[in-house]
C-alpha cells in the first residue's frame, strides 16, 4: 500500500486517509474515491487529497477485519459488522471467557497492521459483554498477512466463552463454640447468591461437628443427590491432612490440591468424590467480595476442572484488593466518613422502543410538564446534593425543556454506544470528594423526592460503603446508589451495559430499599406513556 498526497485527477479508486469536508461535500476516512467524487471536489476547489493506494493483492480494512473474524469459532459469540477496520465480538451467554495467550500473541506478531485485543483470561461475562475486538490499523493490508492470520485462528483457538451450567449444590458447614450462628447464616446467604449468578442453586445445608468423621459422613450422604459440595470449616485448613481434606479422602474421594497463590483465598481445598467436586472454601469466601474461591468456582461451573498446574499459575494477579474488614497481618484501613451523594440523571438514550412515530418519551408531558423536567425537579427537591443530567439524543430539546433549573448538564457524544457511556460521562462530572453516585433513570415518573431521600439516608446509615438499591415487592429496580469503591469499575464499562454486573460482583453489601411499584415503572413505549397519563409530543 502506498500512502501520501495525490492530485485529484490521479486519485480515482484510492482510499481517503482523512475525512474531506468542502461545502456540502462530506467524505469520510476510508471512502473509496469515485469519478463523481473527484469531479465534486474539483468543483469545490480541492486539488489534492491524502490517500492510501492499495497494491495488487491488498485487502481494504473492513474486508480484512471481517475475514479474520470469520476464522474464529462462533460458538456463544456475536460479531459486529466490520466498520472502520474493526469487528467487535460479544458474548451471547453468561459464562467464563477463556483466552489462549499464545495464540493471541502469535496473531498480534504477524504484522503491526493486524491487532486482536481481548479480556483477561478466565473472567466471567454476561450476555452482551464485549469480549474482544479485531482492528486493522492501516486502511489496507497485504492479503497474505490476512491469510496467515486466518490459518492461525482456524488451527488454534484464541478465545471462547464457556457457558455456566447450573448445578445443584450442597453446603456442609462445621461448627465450633467460637463460631457464631449468625456468621453461619450469612455464609449460607453469600454462597447462595454466588451460585445464583450462574443459575445454580444451593438446595441443602448440613451443619456438623468440626471432625473428620462428621464431615466425611455428610459428604457420603450428599454426593448422590448433588453436583457440587462446598465445605466451610469453622477453623481454617492448616495442613493437607487437616479435617476437610482428610474427610474427602475418608468419603472415598481424592484431594487434587490444597492451597492457592491467591490472597485472599490461600486456604482452599480442591477435591472430588467420583465426579462430584468437593471444595473446601477459604474463610474469606464468607464475604461476597471477590476472592480466590470465586476463581475456582467459576471454572467448575463453566465445566473446567482446575489442575494443580492451573492453580499454581495464579500467582501473578493473585494479590487482590484489600478487604477493610480482614484482620491482620494485612494493614488496617482507617475509617473515613462517607462523602456526599450526587445524583446523575441518565437522559441521553435514543428511546428506540417508542418507534419511528412515537416521538421522544422524555419530551412527553404530564400535566403540562415534560417527563425529563418532572424527573429532574424530583431530584432537585430531594436536596441531597448536585444534580447532573447526561444528555445525548435530541440534546437541544432536552436541555431546553430543563430551562433554568439549577443542574449540571454534561453531553455524551457517544450515546449511540449504549448506557455504559452515559454512566462514565456522569461519573466524570462528579466532584472529587463525592462518596456515592445516585443513578436515576429519566423515564421513571413515580420516583419522588422522598424516595430519593430514603435511599440516601440508608446509604449514610451504612457508612457509605454499601450499594443501595430500590426494589418493588422484593424485585430489584431503580434508582441505585453506587459508592465510591465502585467508581473504578464503572469507568471500565463499555457498550450497552448498565451497573448491574458491578452491583453483583463488587463484593460490597447490597442493601435493598422497598419503594413499591415506582421502582420498576419506567416508560418505554407510547402505550405506556399514555397509560401513565402522559401526552406524546406532537
Amino acid at each position: 500500500m502506498r500512502f501520501g498526497g495525490l492530485k485529484l485527477p490521479e486519485a480515482e479508486g484510492a482510499v481517503l486517509a482523512h475525512a474531506v469536508k468542502a461545502g456540502d461535500i462530506r467524505l469520510s476516512k476510508g471512502h473509496v474515491l469515485t469519478s463523481a467524487d473527484i469531479a465534486a471536489l474539483v468543483q469545490a476547489g480541492i486539488d489534492e487529497v491524502i490517500v492510501a493506494q492499495p497494491d495488487r493483492g491488498d485487502l481494504l480494512e473492513d474486508e480484512a477485519a471481517a475475514r479474520i473474524a470469520a476464522a474464529i469459532a462462533p460458538d456463544h459469540l456475536r460479531f459486529s459488522a466490520a466498520a472502520t477496520g474493526r469487528v467487535n465480538i460479544y458474548s451471547r451467554v453468561h459464562g467464563l471467557f477463556v483466552a489462549t495467550r499464545e495464540t493471541v500473541d502469535r496473531l498480534n506478531r504477524i504484522d503491526p497492521a493486524i491487532t486482536l485485543a481481548c479480556l483477561a483470561d478466565h473472567v466471567p461475562v454476561q450476555p452482551g459483554d464485549m469480549v474482544a475486538t479485531i482492528k486493522i490499523i492501516p486502511l489496507a493490508v497485504a492479503g497474505p498477512l490476512v491469510e496467515q492470520a486466518e490459518a492461525l485462528l482456524r488451527k488454534r483457538s484464541a478465545f471462547e466463552v464457556k457457558p455456566f451450567a447450573g448445578r445443584n449444590a450442597a453446603l456442609i458447614a462445621t461448627e465450633l463454640p467460637s463460631l457464631k450462628r449468625q456468621v453461619m447464616d450469612k455464609t449460607h446467604a453469600v454462597l447462595a447468591a454466588r451460585l445464583r449468578q450462574s443459575a445454580s442453586r444451593l438446595t441443602t445445608e448440613r451443619r456438623v461437628a468440626h471432625t473428620e468423621d462428621a464431615v466425611a459422613a455428610a459428604i457420603g450422604d450428599l454426593k448422590a443427590h448433588h453436583d457440587l459440595i462446598v465445605v466451610f470449616g469453622a477453623s481454617a485448613v492448616a495442613d493437607s491432612d487437616d479435617v476437610i481434606p482428610a474427610a474427602i479422602r475418608r468419603a472415598g474421594g481424592t484431594v487434587d490440591h490444597v492451597g492457592m497463590p491467591v490472597d485472599p483465598g490461600n486456604l482452599i481445598v480442591l477435591g472430588r468424590v467420583g465426579t462430584v467436586p468437593v471444595v473446601g472454601a477459604p474463610g474469606c469466601a464468607r464475604s461476597p467480595r471477590e476472592n480466590g474461591f470465586d476463581w475456582v468456582l467459576d471454572r467448575i461451573l463453566a465445566g473446567e476442572w482446575p489442575s494443580p498446574h492451573d492453580i499454581t499459575g495464579l500467582g501473578v494477579g493473585g494479590l487482590l484488593k484489600e478487604i477493610p474488614t480482614r484482620p491482620q497481618p494485612r494493614e488496617p484501613v482507617a475509617s473515613m466518613a462517607p462523602g456526599p451523594v450526587e445524583t446523575v440523571v441518565l437522559a441521553a438514550g435514543r428511546a428506540s422502543r417508542m418507534g419511528p412515530a412515537g416521538g421522544h418519551k422524555l419530551l412527553a408531558t404530564f400535566d403540562g410538564v415534560t417527563l425529563i423536567r418532572r424527573t429532574v425537579v424530583s431530584a432537585l427537591a430531594a436536596d441531597i446534593g448536585r444534580v447532573i443530567v447526561v444528555t445525548g439524543h435530541r440534546e437541544p430539546e432536552i436541555r431546553a425543556s430543563l430551562g433554568d433549573l439549577p443542574v449540571t448538564l454534561v453531553s455524551n457524544p457517544d450515546f449511540m454506544s449504549g448506557m455504559a457511556s452515559s454512566l462514565t460521562t456522569g461519573l466524570s462530572a462528579l466532584d472529587q470528594g463525592t462518596g456515592g453516585m445516585l443513578v436515576m433513570l429519566a423515564d421513571m415518573p413515580g420516583i419522588t423526592a422522598g424516595d430519593l431521600r430514603r435511599l440516601v439516608d440508608t446509604f449514610a446509615a451504612e457508612g457509605g460503603s454499601a450499594v443501595i438499591r430500590a426494589t418493588a415487592d422484593g424485585q430489584r429496580g431503580n434508582p441505585v446508589i453506587l459508592p465510591r469503591q465502585t467508581f473504578a469499575a464503572i469507568n471500565q464499562l463499555v457498550g450497552d451495559v448498565g451497573a448491574r454486573h458491578i452491583v453483583e460482583r463488587c463484593g460490597l453489601p447490597v442493601v435493598d430499599v422497598e419503594l413499591g411499584a415506582a421502582a420498576r415503572l419506567d416508560l418505554d413505549t407510547p402505550a405506556q406513556i399514555i397509560a401513565a397519563g402522559g401526552i406524546l409530543e406532537e
